[in-house]
């Protein structure tokens, strides 16, 4: 299965689509329920952490007392295929990372119908429908599940948690194309679909400021992706172009636009004990059409990561991480942010150095923790910092996890 994928109508109407496709199947083929049953794959997983910050805080009021036990994960998922070309899937995901414990109510994660029109030695050829994970970077569409990540928290500056319900799914139709060569495989696919945007984008861009409310607009994503060599060398393209129209309360604000338009350039290699791994984006996101100029704004972002991993012995491994954040290239040190009184210098950038560790003593068992050391606060989530100007430019973070499933 390629879980890869875009963007959204209304929830309901994302789990409407995906329970009429599950009734679709199933009448198709009553005749070989049976067989189909044999077909049905059900998984789950559950991760709890503790954070740990000596400033600031992070998922939680993890600098007070022994720290913030607010960053859980629980998720279960089901496929079944009702025919050897369609395939149906879906997750339900409960997550809190800070914030109301209303946050962890479950959420339908993805829920899509997989159909391959062609599929042979050389190529496979399909479409998604529904509730689908955006192919944005190496680790997005496997994000919450804490076994697929090489540490507990991925590179903020890549993979934002304080605005990850713009990037992570949406509801909409995608194409993919997998192409089989002597020297390894290439995989394309892109989307069309309406993009989610939560509180955490809400927050981020101020919106409490004119009551604005999102309402998103037909957008696009797509990734090239390119494994040479069963993997040893992993590339990978992706490029999206997203919109959403703010509604305003206040008639001399006016109605608005937002934009985001990244471009992640992608680079691993893999050898059997270790890996080193990199990612490059470029990200120009702005607001426009105010009524009120001081709204309007237009920048580009840059953020890169290197990333070391080495396996040791049978079920160990540890991590070394430098992770770099600039908000606007125009302005990498936040002095200009900071002149025109919009906030402290350092909430424009952070270059984060992280040590981790990872041991599974059973398949469906995973024991980590880490430590980073951060100069800035761009990527520090604003539920959990309602004042800037009261943040540390330097800071220290420990996170401790345990992490299961079946």
């Amino acid at each position: 299965m390629i879980v890869s994928k875009l963007f959204r109508w209304s929830e309901c109407r994302a789990v409407a689509v995906v329970a009429g496709l599950l009734a679709l199947g199933s009448s198709a083929y009553v005749h070989s329920s049976e067989r189909v049953m044999d077909t049905l794959q059900v998984h789950g997983f559950l991760s709890q952490a503790l954070v740990i910050t000596d400033d600031n805080n992070f998922f939680g009021s993890s600098s007070e007392d022994e720290g913030s036990f607010e960053f859980t994960e629980v998720g279960l998922n089901a496929s079944l295929r009702p025919h050897q070309d369609v395939l149906l899937a879906a997750q339900v995901l409960s997550r809190r990372a800070g914030g109301d414990s209303s946050d962890a109510q479950p959420k339908l994660d993805y829920g899509l119908i997989d159909y391959q029109m062609l599929s042979d030695q050389k190529r496979t050829f399909g479409i998604q429908l529904g509730r689908i994970k955006n192919p944005f970077g190496f680790y997005n569409q496997t994000r919450d599940v804490a076994f697929t990540r090489p540490s507990i928290l991925l590179p903020q500056s890549i993979y934002f948690d304080r605005t990850r319900s713009l990037a992570l799914t949406g509801d909409g139709v995608t194409l993919y194309l997998e192409e089989r060569l002597d020297s390894g495989v290439v995989r394309g696919q892109v989307g069309l679909g309406e993009p989610q945007a939560g509180d955490d984008l809400n927050q981020t861009l101020q919106l409490h400021r004119i009551q604005g409310s999102f309402d998103p607009q037909q957008s696009a994503i797509a990734q090239v992706r390119y494994e040479h060599d069963a993997g040893r060398i992993v590339a990978a393209l992706s490029h999206a172009n997203v919109r959403s129209k703010i509604n305003s309360r206040y008639p001399d604000v006016g109605d608005g636009d937002f934009y985001f338009r990244p471009w992640i350039f992608s680079l691993q290699y893999n050898q059997e004990l270790w890996s080193v791994t990199a990612e490059y984006a470029l990200r120009r996101s702005g607001l426009k059409n105010f009524n009120q100029p001081p709204l309007n704004f237009d920048t580009t972002g840059e953020s890169w990561y290197l990333q070391y991993t080495r396996r040791f012995y049978d079920d160990w491994q540890w991590l070394v991480r430098y992770d770099s954040l600039t908000s606007n290239r125009s302005d990498p040190s936040g002095k200009n942010f900071e002149a025109n009184g919009r906030g402290p210098a350092h909430s424009q950038f952070a270059d984060d150095l992280t040590f981790g560790l990872q041991w599974t003593p059973h398949p469906q068992v995973m024991i980590a923790g880490e430590y980073h050391h951060v100069d800035g606060t761009a990527w520090l989530p604003s539920q959990d910092n309602s004042n800037s100007s009261e943040t540390s430019k330097h800071w220290n973070m420990w996170l401790f996890q345990l992490s299961l499933r079946f």
